[in-house]
């Protein structure tokens, strides 16, 4: 029976080191990789008090294949994400939406004796990868969950080239829907609360940057046409809603617990749509690692070492502000 190191999270919150073990033989279209890196993503920590294996932000190279396995090799690099496994028949997952089968399985809700932060994991050959080789490990691993999510809110829902796309939030997520908006050919305004982050902003792509603390107006070039709200935190709708063209797209991307809330009155009145989106669907995934790679779209990371030291280290950070962009763990 293969065993292999996880690190899991505890009831204080710390990382804890563990073993995992499969089976001998791999079956159907299993794989076994070797974890190279992981990104560390902020929904992480809302698992951080339980009792399963950490992190969905994986990339490594695969060690060996099942039976069934059909594309994968030996020495590929691959990455997954948040999504494991669907049942492959119904509407959803036949019409290419499978992220949103009935049956899924996700992150924090199975496999929960394996995770990215660990030095093997067993995934099906459907639900993992391949990494261009225009992306290393390290930039490769926050595309994952971080690119997906920001790639299937610009991908799946009508875009225009010539649409005004704002960006609330200059972090993990926010930089890397920056730098994809720009490339889809799009007008990209940031909205931040300050000042501090205009100039890695506009290096990113953006074309207009407004700091909205303290304002009760917002002064805008062009409304927008879509709305990616990639803070925690929701924004001041009063502020927020005057800037939205008619019949725009507001999309609230991270995770959050309790009630969304925002005026009546001008989502009726301005055709608004608030739109929900989670990560992305396979073949949207494999889209969005050709697109960064072709682009060369890259997180802005800080790499911390695979240990329970380093993780504990990385999640303190993030989750006190600290992390510029995106925490990166690497295999030891």
């Amino acid at each position: 029976m293969p065993s292999f190191t996880v690190f899991k999270g505890t009831e204080s919150g710390a990382p804890k080191k563990s073993t995992t073990t499969k089976p001998d033989q791999l079956t159907g279209d299993n794989v076994l990789i070797k974890v190279t890196a992981s990104g560390l993503c902020g929904t992480d920590l809302h698992y951080k008090n339980a009792d399963m294996v950490l992190g969905h932000e994986g990339v490594g190279v695969v060690e060996s294949t099942g039976p069934d396995c059909k594309v994968l090799k030996k020495g590929d690099r691959v990455g997954w994400g948040y999504n494991h496994n669907t049942c492959g028949h119904c509407q959803q997952c036949l019409s290419g939406s499978d992220i949103h089968c009935p049956e899924r399985k996700m992150y924090g809700e199975a496999d929960l004796d394996q995770g990215s932060f660990a030095s093997h994991a067993v995934w099906r050959e459907a639900f993992v990868f391949k990494t261009p080789d225009e992306l290393s490990d390290e930039d490769a691993a926050p595309l994952q969950c971080g690119g997906a999510t920001v790639f299937s809110a610009l991908h799946d829902f009508p875009l225009n080239p010539t649409d005004n796309v704002g960006i609330m939030g200059v972090g993990g997520l926010g930089h890397l829907a920056i730098q994809f908006a720009a490339k889809m050919g799009c007008r990209v305004t940031v909205l931040s609360g300050s000042d501090s982050k205009k100039d890695e902003a506009m290096r990113l792509g953006a074309h207009e940057f407004i700091a909205t603390k303290g304002k009760k107006e917002l002064k805008i070039s062009r409304p927008l046409n879509r709305l990616l709200v990639t803070t925690s935190a929701q924004p001041n709708w009063e502020q927020i809603v005057p800037i939205m063209a008619p019949g725009s797209k507001i999309f609230p991307l991270s995770v959050a617990f309790g009630n969304f809330e925002m005026p009546y009155f001008p989502i009726v009145v301005q055709g608004l749509t608030i739109q929900g989106s989670v990560v992305a669907s396979r073949h949207v995934h494999q889209k969005m690692l050709q697109f960064a790679a072709l682009h060369q779209i890259k997180p802005v990371i800080q790499t911390f070492p695979m240990t329970e030291e380093g993780i504990q280290d990385a999640m303190t950070k993030l989750e006190n502000g600290e992390v510029h962009f995106r925490a990166v763990l690497k295999a030891q």
